[in-house]
């Protein structure tokens, strides 16, 4: 496994504390003003995560949020394990495919449930307002961008 994914699967992990593991032998709720918001050095810097249950870096379920600001657009990228997105708020434009068109994004409204198989090209983006997703799957997270260069952790190098 490169250095890269490495980064990224533990990424999400620094500093969570908080979350609610898998298998816990305890009753736990997570409430909105107690969602830790962390950047993500796979994301643009605008667009924050933060991890409800489990953890993303190892094998087992998880439960993240994904916060994006209006105008920000994830170029197209995969993930190797199987997601079921969920729309909190905002609307949700979501394409699907190795180049970012604009004219295949479908829009999705809060209370949506989009299921996304692994190692399925897509995009997304903020194009009407900041939307906020919920996104469930089995761990490890991973995330690889079609072309390098959209990598957000390849523009510091």
């Amino acid at each position: 496994m490169s250095n890269e994914k490495t980064a990224l699967m533990t990424d999400p992990q620094q500093g969570t504390g908080t979350s609610h593991q898998p298998g816990q032998d305890v009753f736990k709720s997570v409430l909105t003003e107690d969602i830790n918001w962390k950047p993500f050095a796979a994301f643009p810097p605008s667009v924050r995560l933060a991890v409800i249950v489990g953890e993303p870096s190892q094998t087992g379920p998880y439960t993240i949020r994904v916060r994006v600001p209006r105008g920000v657009k994830l170029m197209p990228h995969r993930h190797p394990e199987d997601r079921v997105y969920t729309v909190i708020s905002g609307v949700f434009y979501i394409g699907l495919g190795d180049q970012f068109d604009a004219e295949t994004l479908e829009a999705y409204p809060p209370g949506s449930v989009i299921v996304l198989p692994g190692n399925t090209s897509h995009f997304h983006w903020a194009k009407s307002s900041e939307y906020v997703t919920q996104v469930t799957a089995i761990g490890p997270l991973g995330l690889e961008y079609v072309s390098a260069s959209d990598d957000p952790r390849n523009q510091n190098s």
